[in-house]
């Protein structure tokens, strides 16, 4: 298994998540390269961007598109940064209520990470059913393109949502040991076909002006004013990018985590944001026909795109095949990184059933019971959209909301401490900086120390990022809670805010009624405690 650097010493994957205070029950399937394609294919930015770009083209249109994705991407390579130094720091699929039960003030400590935990946790729930309903009703646009007389049924949607998650609990119940290389050959794809419908769309396609591209502003939206319109229209470029630490989720599973999941979350945010761009600039260009792009039966415009740039319905629904493999692909890896946030968080009982879903299969070291849980939540959320499309559409919300909710708050405590210089360097022997302060967790009394991970951004240049990434954060939140449209009826309303807002509440409720009784903080294991014991933890600081 594979050495990483803890303080002083050179210890294995197992030892370093013994440190924080786990026993290791998964499997470590991941590589640097494996896991490398798993943080490109959950992010499919060029996909999504064909997938969303009516968001920006209505309020800010092309040239808000533009410069709206370099500024989404660029702000978000900051985020993705901090949530990686602390990665870095405690590579355990707990992720983000972990570190700010590690980072948070002592008595805020359990109930600010039991509103993280369930806040990641049912983001990734809605994740799940979004991007399993969008594998399922591109099926219906591709129905559409093929049999022109077929009309989409949002019921109909719904049951190919469900044949999507069928599909995605097999993969990761029956074959998880095959996951790895089905994110390599994922990768390949994702790469091949990238080139694939660019240079097809480019050599098909009547190309626009570069001032129809780069100079054309849009506010159809009704916006008062073309600023308010970029910002409103932005959020599509933000969604692009949304939920790039899957990877943080699969920590347990990865060799050399500490150092792997930092620089496959970058890498993977690079290439995606290079060529997510490529396909914007691609699509822009060979728009053509916005009216009917707009107008389209089939639900999603880029599929329209691709009928009027290669003027042949066949040639479309094989380029809308692609999209719909690497879009059925994302779900696959989301469903897995869903269901072991939800383990994580059980196995800390901080979930009801929590025994149950903190079970790991003996024989796949996989855990079966939080793959059901995530996968039945999110087919139940998935009902939601035969009542309304626009009801659904809360759904997604919270998939913005919930996360940069959940990357705020450990991202804002990490920037206090390395600020106030609580942190030593990597490296560092015990002793060398200020004495640990002693601290009882359970019915151990132990010695509490945080040091920087082996990938952090050094000095000021990592607190002047860390800042940037905060504030990003906060203004990311506010557009999100935006309707899409002025004047506002209950049809376009945004209630992201309510759905986001109510599931706060909602677990302070249910933490002072149940939850702060059985949640203590990430739990200490017995098997581990006395290597905790001798070592330290950085548990609680």
């Amino acid at each position: 298994m594979a050495a990483v650097r803890r303080g002083s010493k050179i210890s294995t994957d197992s030892d370093t998540l013994a440190l924080l205070g786990k026993k290791q029950v998964l499997k470590r399937r991941f590589g640097f390269w494996s896991l490398f394609a798993f943080a490109v294919c959950e992010l499919i930015t060029w996909e999504t961007v064909l997938a969303l770009f009516s968001q920006g083209l209505e309020n800010g249109g092309p040239a808000g598109l533009i410069y709206g994705f370099l500024i989404a991407w660029l702000s978000t390579l900051s985020v993705y940064t901090v949530i990686s130094e602390l990665a870095s720091v405690a590579p355990i699929a707990s992720g983000q209520y972990f570190w700010v039960y590690m980072l948070a003030p002592s008595g805020y400590k359990k109930i600010s990470s039991y509103m993280i935990g369930w806040l990641t946790s049912l983001a990734w729930i809605a994740t799940v059913a979004t991007e399993s309903l969008f594998a399922g009703t591109i099926v219906q646009g591709l129905l559409v393109l093929n049999y022109p007389s077929y009309t989409i049924q949002r019921w109909q949607g719904t049951l190919l949502t469900w044949a999507v998650i069928l599909v995605n609990i097999f993969v990761n119940v029956i074959t998880p040991g095959l996951l790895p290389k089905f994110e390599l050959l994922i990768m390949t794809l994702h790469l091949c076909g990238f080139v694939t419908i660019m240079v097809t769309l480019l050599t098909t396609s009547e190309i626009g002006t570069s001032s129809s591209v780069f100079l054309t502003a849009l506010d159809k939206g009704g916006w008062s004013s073309q600023g308010l319109s970029y910002c409103v229209g932005f959020l599509g470029n933000v969604a692009t990018f949304v939920g790039a630490d899957a990877s943080v989720h699969m920590a347990e599973e990865v060799e050399n985590a500490a150092l792997t999941i930092p620089r496959a979350i970058c890498a993977g945010m690079i290439i995606n944001g290079l060529i997510g761009f490529a396909m914007m600039i691609t699509v822009l260009y060979c728009l053509g026909d916005s009216a009917s792009v707009s107008e389209t039966k089939t639900g999603f415009p880029f599929l329209q795109v691709f009928v009027n740039s290669v003027k042949s319905r066949g040639g479309a629904v094989g380029m809308g095949v692609v999209v719909l493999i690497l879009t059925w692909a994302c779900s696959t890896g989301i469903t897995t990184t869903a269901s072991r946030m939800t383990w994580s968080f059980a196995r800390d009982r901080g979930t009801p059933f929590s025994r149950v879903l903190s079970r790991v299969s003996k024989r796949t070291k996989v855990p079966i019971f939080a793959v059901f849980a995530v996968t039945g939540l999110a087919a139940l959320l998935v009902l939601i959209y035969i009542g309304s499309a626009a009801a659904f559409n809360d759904v997604i919300s919270l998939t913005i909301t919930g996360f940069y909710g959940s990357y705020f708050l450990p991202c804002a405590f990490l920037l206090w401490h390395r600020v106030k210089k609580r942190i030593l360097p990597y490296g560092t022997r015990p002793g060398d900086g200020e004495k640990p302060r002693a601290q009882a967790v359970g019915d151990l009394e132990i010695q509490n120390q945080l040091y920087w991970g082996p990938w952090h951004i050094p000095g000021v240049l990592g607190i002047i990022n860390n800042t940037y990434a905060c504030l990003y954060m906060i203004f990311v939140i506010f557009w999100s809670v935006w309707p899409p449209v002025t004047p506002v009826s209950a049809e376009t309303m945004n209630y992201s805010i309510v759905v986001t807002g109510g599931l706060l509440i909602f677990s302070v409720i249910w933490y002072f009624i149940r939850g702060r009784n059985e949640y203590n903080g990430p739990v200490i294991e017995e098997d581990v405690a006395p290597i905790v014991r001798r070592a330290g933890s950085i548990i609680a600081i």
